[in-house]
């Protein structure tokens, strides 16, 4: 797949309606402690333990993430232009490196879920990318 063709642009899309999806109830304080509960819930059912309850801080910087996730998905899925695919591309491998930081820290293992998607939404936004070589020959110039 080559990072202009329209291929490209569903992966995009595609990568945007992940994040409104997964982010949306991030963006609010009532939406978080809602999500929040159904994660902690859902790591109990598979043995994880419960999440620690949500302090004002965790919520406000969840908050913070949630609303530029939310907003940056929609500019995705109104304009999903080449450019933002590397650009969210890359936004995923910093978010990636730091969900792998804070698992080595001990944090749930229900990020390895995310993480997943992270470095998967990563490795196919940037890989066309990576296989574009810029020409080293110089393009005519228009008289």
């Amino acid at each position: 797949m080559n990072h202009l063709s329209p291929r490209y642009r569903q992966l995009v899309r595609a990568s945007a309606w992940y994040d409104l999806i997964v982010t949306a109830g991030f963006a609010t304080p009532w939406t978080y402690l809602l999500l929040h509960g159904l994660l902690s819930s859902a790591g109990e059912t598979f043995g994880v333990p419960p999440l620690p309850t949500a302090a004002p801080m965790e919520i406000l910087f969840a908050n913070l993430m949630g609303s530029v996730v939310v907003i940056w998905a929609a500019l995705r899925l109104t304009r999903p232009l080449p450019t933002h695919g590397l650009l969210d591309g890359i936004a995923r491998a910093l978010f990636a490196l730091w969900q792998g930081y804070a698992l080595t820290q001990g944090v749930t293992p229900l990020l390895w879920l995310f993480l997943t998607a992270e470095i998967s939404f990563a490795i196919a936004q940037l890989a066309p990318w990576l296989r574009t070589r810029p020409s080293l020959t110089p393009r005519p110039t228009p008289n």
